[in-house]
C-alpha cells in the first residue's frame, strides 16, 4: 500500500491547509520587547522551531495528500514557521530521530514558497500590542533578506502577490477578515491543481473556519490539527484544514 505522503488527490480535488506560527519569544521571554529592534517582529522561541518542524513532517506522512507549494507573511515568525515546516515536508531524506529540522538538505524539485503580504497580521491594536507597535506604522519589511532565510532554490519569485503590500496600520476587523477571504480564495483559484500551505497568523486561521466552511469537523486525529472543514464555499471539491 502507498504512504499518505505518496498519494495524489483527484484532479478535481484541491486541499488548503491553514497553518499557524509556532511559539513566539515575547510569549515566553516577556523581557525581549523592551531591547528588541523591532518588538512588533518577534522571532520563534526555540520549541516553536521544533514543534514547526515536526508539524511539516506530520502533514507530509499523515495528511493523506501532498502539499504542492507554500505561502507565507512576511512576519518573520511566520517565515521561520514556514522554513521549519518545510524541511518536514520535503527532506532529501527523513531521519525520524530528528527532531528540530536544523539543516536538513531540501528536495529542491518539489518545494516552493512564496512571501504573501496578505497573510500577514491583522494591522491593528486588538492582535498587535500596542506598547511593541511602530510608532510611525512602518513594520519595515525587507521581502530579499526574508527569502534569503529559506534554503537556496526552493523561493518561487516568479509568483505576483495577491497583496503588493502590507495594509495601513490599523485596520479594521471586518476589513482583515475580508482580506484574508479574499487572499486565500484568490490564491486557490489561481492554483487549482495544486494543494497549498498558507503560513499565517491566528486569527487568520479562526476566520478561515468562520468564512469557508460550511461543516467544521473538530478533529485531533493527527495530533496537530485542530480541526478539518470539508464542503468549502469555494466552490472546489476537498479540505480546508487549521493547523
Amino acid at each position: 500500500m502507498d504512504s499518505l505522503e505518496s498519494q495524489t488527490p483527484p484532479n478535481d480535488t484541491q486541499n488548503i491547509v491553514v497553518m499557524r506560527h509556532g511559539d513566539r519569544i515575547d510569549n515566553f521571554e516577556p523581557h525581549w520587547v523592551s531591547t528588541a529592534a523591532r518588538p512588533w517582529d518577534p522571532p520563534l522561541f526555540g520549541a516553536g522551531m521544533d514543534r514547526a518542524f515536526c508539524t511539516g513532517r506530520k502533514l507530509r506522512t499523515q495528511l493523506g495528500f501532498p502539499i504542492h507549494r507554500v505561502f507565507v507573511s512576511p512576519f518573520l515568525r511566520c517565515v521561520q514557521t514556514a522554513k521549519q515546516a518545510i524541511s518536514g515536508l520535503f527532506p532529501l531524506v527523513d531521519d525520524p530521530s530528528d527532531v528540530s529540522g536544523r539543516d536538513v538538505p531540501i528536495d529542491q524539485s518539489k518545494a516552493k514558497v512564496s512571501i504573501e503580504y496578505g497573510l500577514c497580521e491583522m494591522l491593528n491594536s486588538a492582535a498587535i500590542r500596542p506598547q511593541s507597535a511602530p510608532t510611525n506604522g512602518d513594520f519595515g519589511f525587507n521581502v530579499e533578506e526574508l527569502e534569503a532565510l529559506f534554503p537556496a532554490g526552493i523561493v518561487d519569485r516568479s509568483v505576483e502577490p495577491v497583496y503588493k503590500e502590507l495594509p495601513k496600520w490599523q485596520e479594521p476587523s471586518d476589513v482583515a477578515r475580508n482580506r484574508y477571504a479574499q487572499v486565500i480564495k484568490a490564491l486557490a483559484d489561481k492554483y487549482p491543481k495544486e494543494n497549498l500551505l498558507l503560513v499565517t497568523h491566528g486569527k487568520a486561521s479562526i476566520f478561515c473556519f468562520v468564512l469557508f466552511c460550511d461543516l467544521l469537523l473538530l478533529s485531533l486525529r493527527f495530533g496537530f490539527c485542530r480541526g478539518g472543514c470539508w464542503g468549502s464555499s469555494f466552490g472546489f471539491q476537498g479540505g480546508c484544514y487549521c493547523v
